[in-house]
């Protein structure tokens, strides 16, 4: 059985956490840039890397968000393919899951 509770407050906590996250990607994003050309490219680059951390944090907001309104209308736990029960430990690995392992592709239940 999911303690719905703890897997609520689980999920929020963490959607703070990349909420965080995000405004230190935004802040470094905007911080001014190196007048050397050299320089520049390097920046350029880590600043693509952080791009794409920034990107998985919002993807995975959403995904967690997506839980929430699971939990809100009591439908979390159970997967969306099948109507099995998701089991706990793939919840508490993946708190976002809306499959079950075997609906995954992940193997047997």
């Amino acid at each position: 059985m999911i303690d719905m509770t703890a897997a609520k407050t689980r999920i929020q906590t963490r959607i703070a956490q990349l909420d965080t996250r995000l405004h230190v990607i935004e802040h470094e994003l905007d911080t001014p840039k190196s007048k050397d050309w050299e320089d520049q490219a390097v920046e350029r680059e880590g600043d693509e890397v952080i791009e794409q951390l920034g990107l998985q944090g919002e993807t995975e907001i959403r995904l967690l968000q997506q839980a929430l309104k699971r939990i809100d209308d009591g439908s979390y736990g159970v997967c969306e393919k099948c109507g099995e029960e998701i089991l706990p430990e793939r919840l508490d690995a993946v708190p976002y899951a809306a499959l079950c392992r075997t609906c995954a592709g992940a193997g047997p239940h």
